[in-house]
């Protein structure tokens, strides 16, 4: 069964609860409840704990079966092993999305970094003893100055989510 097998395994690397709740990122209870059999983890946390525990899906969900059923057993954790396989192209495909997404985005704050710098706050010399040209400059006076102050700090956490979004080798 799943609970025994995430116990005996974790045990077996030598790692505490703890120590495995870290590594995936949640908390103690939530291993104690699996080990307990409480909860059951969901399919994208087997494939972790399978990498954190350097164990195939198919181990983890394996059962101690008789040996008449060992080729049902080798049918189910091929089919498992698949499965295992199309999860992590997902994770892949959606981790690969994320991180243009976010180059795409410290790409705009730069052109617009750009554009700002380009113009030289034009709004400066407008006329603003006419309400329409007042309230644009305003406006636009607003936009700029939220933007000089905001867009520094984006761009450092979007360049840190390119970094931790980046294809590992």
């Amino acid at each position: 069964m799943l609970k025994e097998n995430i116990k005996s395994i974790r045990k077996a690397k030598g790692l505490s609860q703890e120590e495995l709740a870290i590594k995936l990122n949640v908390v103690r209870q939530t291993i104690s409840k699996w080990e307990q059999g409480l909860s059951v983890p969901d399919s994208e946390m087997l494939v972790s704990i399978s990498e954190v525990l350097e164990t195939p899906v198919s181990t983890l969900l394996g059962e101690n079966i008789s040996e008449s059923k060992v080729d049902n057993l080798k049918a189910i954790s091929e089919k498992l092993e698949i499965i295992n396989l199309q999860l992590l192209q997902r994770k892949n495909a959606r981790r690969k999305m994320i991180h243009w997404i976010l180059i795409l985005l410290c790409a705009i704050i730069m052109m617009i970094f750009i554009a700002l710098f380009l113009l030289k706050s034009p709004y400066y010399n407008w006329d603003y003893n006419n309400p329409e040209t007042a309230v644009l400059g305003v406006a636009f006076h607003s936009f700029e100055w939220l933007f000089v102050r905001i867009a520094p700090i984006s761009i450092i956490a979007l360049i840190v989510g390119i970094v931790l979004t980046r294809e590992k080798a």
